[in-house]
């Protein structure tokens, strides 16, 4: 019996191509901005302030250009508190806080958000159709240097209304 099957690398199935200007290009011609993002601790934000929250992320997607897509990912991981001695100070209650906690388990919470530009004929795909099943990957066409610096000037901006809120 013969074989039929052939070798491929994972290096040719994975769907990027480069890393170029603190962006994500993908071999579809798609543009990804990423970034980390610090969150208020859950139930510690007052209703008013929550609200506030709320209209500055709905400001921000407002300024983002059409087939865009907003992916924000939360990663949780179990980790041991260590205190750092030499920050909290020397007095009777950081030394009693910090041996109290030292060594117990808690979850550390990090969030991150993608921006990505891509084009209308993508944005009607399934979510469950991926160029990992599909067995082969043909590039796009590269869009045109102009849709990607009008992306950029939005994500610029996006970012600047975040940041700017003081939320």
């Amino acid at each position: 019996m013969r074989n039929v099957m052939k070798a491929t690398t994972l290096e040719s199935r994975f769907p990027l191509l480069a890393v170029e200007h603190g962006c994500i290009i993908s071999k579809d011609a798609d543009i990804t901005a990423a970034f980390e993002v610090e969150l208020p601790e859950v139930y510690t934000v007052t209703a008013e302030e929550y609200e506030g929250i709320h209209a500055t992320w709905c400001k921000a997607i407002k300024v983002l250009p059409d087939y865009s897509v907003l992916h924000k990912q939360d990663w949780y991981v179990k980790e041991e508190y260590r205190p750092d001695w030499k920050k909290t100070g020397t007095g009777f209650l950081a030394r009693s806080n910090g041996m109290h906690f030292n060594e117990r388990p808690f979850l550390n919470h990090r969030c991150y958000l993608f921006l990505t530009k891509t084009t209308g004929e993508r944005m009607r795909r399934q979510s469950n159709w991926s160029t990992l099943c599909r067995g082969h990957i043909i590039p796009k066409e590269i869009q045109d240097r102009e849709t990607a610096v009008k992306f950029m000037e939005a994500v610029e901006q996006f970012a600047r209304i975040l940041n700017d809120s003081g939320r």
